[in-house]
């Protein structure tokens, strides 16, 4: 029985599981590709020289996979966060109509299970379709001759099914605690908790601004004045510019209602005074999930152009490094991990508005019961969301710039070329990235409240 609920819950949900079912099976992809890559490798025509640093790099992807699982496994505890999130009232009606804790917990873990499931199958199958091009990436950073060859990798298949199953159960277990312990009268009042405002003062604002700026001279100083010291030290740099980058979206999120209501006659025009209250009630509320986007494609950025620097830069005339095969492992860990950032920036912000706007219907249903013009409703949600997307992305570009020229420095020491290009280029993968993931992210809020 509880098989055949949770079967027909996610055929009745597709609209809701959408995101998250691509969010899944692009993380497999991505998890089987990396894995898989020395087959790629294998695959083509490899100098005895090329081989061997294969073979140096073997352990290495190994053990910077585990980090990717680690990655991912946050991806998908935010994409439960939001699956949960979105249906704790229908969870509550099955407890009020008499299932059991026992019950409603058996059918949200088979429905995890169904989910991942199929997206683990249709991942694997498009790193297989897509494994010509990944095996392109490969040689062009290994400068190996390429070939049109699918290839599929049984050990890179097995290490994806253990690494997503462990992924999955962590991710239900989780969600089946949250949903377990709430009470009844929680789960069915959910949709209506309101969004907390955070530090909603001038006082506020400024305590926060002034944590803030210390906190980013550290950092950006560090890049520029000290860059070996900030990569030494790179992890709690990166948590100091987490917690910074937060306390300027509060900040900023105060900011951004107090300068709108400075002009009452524009304030007050049409649908501004609810956009305003939304956004700035939005980003206040999920900052940390902002700000952890924001130093996610800071981060993805700085890695994909020192991967690239390190490897296809590393090729020209005046390199310091005799053999630049030599540190194209770097390069591939560096332009894989910054795609997989990328990729779990852009799905964590797009749940993170996805959650928001089911937050949201009742206030939109009350507009439209007021009579509120759809062309309106709509407007104001595309610049809700495009603030929300502009806000982490914008902070991230500011970050880069100290980030960059700690690249370009070890870049120009190493002797790598064309390292204008290489920026340009990922700058415009990754503004391309996020807008199709604004466009995707629109048209399932619209569904979700229009």
């Amino acid at each position: 029985m509880y098989l055949k609920l949770a079967r027909g819950n996610v055929r009745r949900s597709l609209r809701d599981y959408s995101v998250y079912f691509a969010t899944l099976a692009l993380a497999a992809c991505l998890l089987y590709s990396f894995i898989a890559s020395g087959d790629y490798l294998t695959a083509l025509d490899l100098t005895p020289e090329q081989r061997g640093i294969y073979g140096s790099m073997g352990g290495v992807l190994e053990g910077f996979s585990v980090f990717v699982v680690v990655v991912f496994i946050f991806l998908v505890a935010y994409a439960n966060r939001f699956i949960v999130r979105r249906r704790k009232r229908e969870f509550g009606m099955y407890a009020l109509l008499g299932m059991e804790r026992h019950g409603v917990a058996c059918v949200l873990a088979l429905e995890g299970g169904i989910v991942g499931a199929a997206a683990l199958a249709a991942g694997i199958l498009a790193g297989v379709v897509l494994s010509p091009a990944f095996g392109l990436i490969a040689a062009f950073v290994f400068d190996a001759p390429w070939r049109l060859l699918p290839v599929f990798s049984t050990d890179a298949a097995v290490w994806t099914v253990g690494s997503f199953a462990a992924i999955t159960a962590l991710g239900s277990a989780a969600c089946v605690r949250d949903v377990v312990r709430r009470p009844l009268i929680e789960l069915m009042s959910a949709e209506r908790a309101p969004e907390r405002m955070r530090f909603a003062s001038a006082r506020g604002a400024r305590v926060q601004l002034a944590l803030a700026v210390p906190l980013l001279a550290v950092v950006w100083g560090s890049c520029i004045f000290q860059p070996m010291y900030f990569v030494v030290f790179i992890i709690p740099m990166g948590f100091a510019a987490f917690g910074a980058t937060m306390l300027v979206m509060r900040a900023g999120a105060w900011r951004l209602g107090e300068r709108a209501r400075r002009k009452p006659e524009r304030y007050w025009d049409g649908l501004r005074p609810f956009t305003v209250r939304q956004t700035e009630a939005r980003i206040s509320s999920t900052s940390a999930a902002l700000a952890c986007v924001c130093v996610l494609i800071a981060a993805a950025v700085c890695m994909i152009c020192a991967g690239f620097a390190f490897s296809v830069g590393m090729r020209a005339p005046g390199a310091v490094v005799e053999n630049a095969s030599s540190l194209a492992p770097i390069g591939y860990i560096g332009i894989f991990y910054g795609a997989a950032f990328l990729v779990t920036a852009a799905a964590i912000l797009a749940l993170q508005q996805l959650s928001g706007a089911a937050d949201a219907r009742r206030a939109y249903e009350t507009l439209r019961e007021l009579g509120c013009d759809r062309e309106l409703a709509r407007a104001s949600l595309r610049q809700q969301v495009r603030l929300s997307f502009a806000a982490p992305l914008g902070c991230a570009l500011v970050h880069d710039v100290f980030g960059l020229i700690l690249v370009a420095f070890l870049a120009l020491v190493l002797g790598s070329g064309s390292f204008a290009l290489v920026v340009a280029g990922t700058l415009a993968f990754t503004l391309a990235l996020m807008g199709a993931y604004y466009r995707i992210t629109c048209r399932a809020c619209e569904r979700l409240l229009l």
